[in-house]
């Protein structure tokens, strides 16, 4: 069933039954209330009748003044309400109006006894239940709805009247008033059905909405937006359609540009391995055929292993990458004095450094600079770093320095250059794998896989540690790396996007 029906059936179960509860509770009121006012009406003309009636006479306990022709004639009076009157002496018989010749009528005991004590009775006369009920006619096959009341003189029960009104009367006024509820119940049925359909729609078509959007991001089309007031579940469910939708394009654009980056990749690290590959293969081929003079064969074997090792290097770079980010290396973290590896590796790459022209300045921490941490990822951090340093400076100057931080519980290392620098644009990209800054010097020696600071910031995060980078264009940049002492590590956010690079 479609939904639109569904929505409907639902709330013409729910309108019907309403409306079968309030035209039930409506009919019952305006039956119980006709009622009530024609009980009132009844026991106000007994009422008036008990005035203008006269004393009993002690002697014979007759009631003067009380004839049937009397009866009669404030019938009469009361002919258009159709009300009629009969009077019961203090033995119980019926003295007005007079019944047959040797016939006595009586009210039953029960509501006698209740006469007595002062109450009055309301009741319903049935033409097929006389017994105990006055006979006003005879062969009276009509329903009364009547009153018994007592009349009191010296705190004597004298006599008893009986006041009745046709019931047809009072049927008629309470089929007229059903007449029109039911009138009314089938033009609210007619508007609910109609308010019903109006909205179902309404709400199927919000639905349809979402449908809609749903298919063009299934076709990739991210561009949708699902316009959302905040005013019930479904402008709920609309805002976090919108919110998926924002999540899938960036997600989408993400994945294209580390596409695009695996492409790159693969096209430099193919040119990365074809460059050795073809200097080994032709090395060995001239090996091979004696085409190498003997005083170039130890030239030719030392370019082979400098070009194996950096096939080894290349290669390696991806594999500790992936162990790294999926936590399959052993962290051997202790405490040590950094003093020590800083200088060593400010030694290893003053070489390379002299050959861009760039000077190394270290700046020495007076003390012993505790830092705990995997003594050999920490050199590979700070090595990638420096070495990053130097592929983006040409002669200018590096200055790497350590600190401590008591309040923090850390250690601070600082690396800085006056090098190219980068973007902002550059700077938010910088942790992305694959990422280079400057794609043009792809073929430097140091960072062709565009792998390094990818793999120093998710060695910092699983030390517990920060890093954190400061750039201008053209004029350096500064990496700040802070490791926490024991204890004091700072959980990666699980949440947080896979830690990616500026390479090198």
């Amino acid at each position: 069933m479609k939904l639109i029906y569904q929505n409907m059936l639902s709330f013409l179960i729910v309108i019907l039954t309403t409306l079968g509860i309030i035209l039930y509770s409506v009919t019952s009121a305006s039956t119980n209330w006709e009622y009530n006012r024609t009980y009132k009406s009844l026991e106000s003309y007994a009422g008036n009748l008990e005035k203008i009636a006269l004393k009993n006479d002690p002697k014979t306990g007759q009631i003067h003044n009380i004839t049937g022709d009397n009866i009669r004639t404030v019938e009469q009076v009361l002919s258009e309400r159709n009300v009629q009157f009969a009077i019961f002496d203090y033995k119980n018989n019926q003295v007005c109006p007079t019944p047959p010749t040797n016939v006595k009528l009586h009210l039953k005991q029960s509501y006698w006894k209740k006469l007595k004590q002062g109450k009055t009775i309301r009741n319903i006369q049935k033409p097929q239940n006389t017994a105990g009920n006055p006979r006003l006619r005879k062969d009276d096959d009509r329903s009364y709805v009547y009153v018994l009341t007592p009349w009191f003189q010296n705190g004597k029960l004298i006599a008893a009247v009986w006041a009745g009104s046709d019931v047809s009367e009072l049927q008629t006024n309470i089929g007229e008033i059903n007449r029109r509820l039911y009138f009314a119940l089938l033009i609210s049925l007619l508007a609910a059905i109609i308010l019903s359909f109006l909205l179902s729609r309404y709400q199927v078509n919000r639905i349809n909405r979402l449908r809609g959007a749903t298919k063009k991001v299934a076709n990739n089309d991210f561009s949708v937006q699902i316009e959302s007031r905040g005013r019930d579940e479904l402008d709920d469910l609309a805002d976090d359609f919108n919110q998926m939708v924002k999540s899938l394009e960036a997600s989408d654009k993400e994945i294209k540009r580390q596409e695009q980056r695996r492409k790159e990749f693969m096209a430099d690290a193919s040119h990365e391995m074809r460059t050795p590959l073809t200097t080994i293969n032709g090395l060995l081929e001239g090996l091979a055929y004696n085409a190498i003079p003997e005083e170039s064969k130890d030239q030719s074997i030392q370019l082979m292993r400098n070009e194996t090792k950096r096939l080894i290097r290349l290669v390696n770079e991806n594999l500790d990458y992936e162990k790294i980010r999926t936590n399959q290396i052993t962290m051997a973290k202790r405490v040590f004095d950094a003093n020590k590896p800083l200088k060593d590796i400010t030694s290893q790459l003053k070489k390379k450094a002299d050959s861009s022209g760039d000077e190394l300045i270290l700046k020495p921490y007076e003390g012993e600079l505790k830092t705990y941490a995997d003594y050999d990822r920490f050199v590979q951090v700070i090595f990638n770093i420096m070495q990053n340093a130097i592929q983006f400076t040409n002669k200018g100057k590096i200055f790497i320095s350590g600190g401590r931080d008591d309040e923090r519980h850390a250690s601070i290392f600082t690396i800085s250059d006056t090098g190219i620098g980068m973007s902002e644009d550059q700077v938010k990209n910088i942790w992305d794998r694959y990422y280079k800054a400057d794609p043009s010097r792809k073929n430097r020696k140091y960072g062709e896989s565009g792998l390094g600071l990818s793999i120093v910031h998710q060695l910092v995060e699983n030390h517990g540690g920060e890093i954190e980078v400061k750039s201008k264009l053209n004029e350096g940049t500064t990496f700040t790396v802070t490791l926490f002492d024991e204890g004091y590590e700072h959980k990666p956010d699980e949440d947080k996007k896979e830690p990616q690079n500026k390479e090198s």
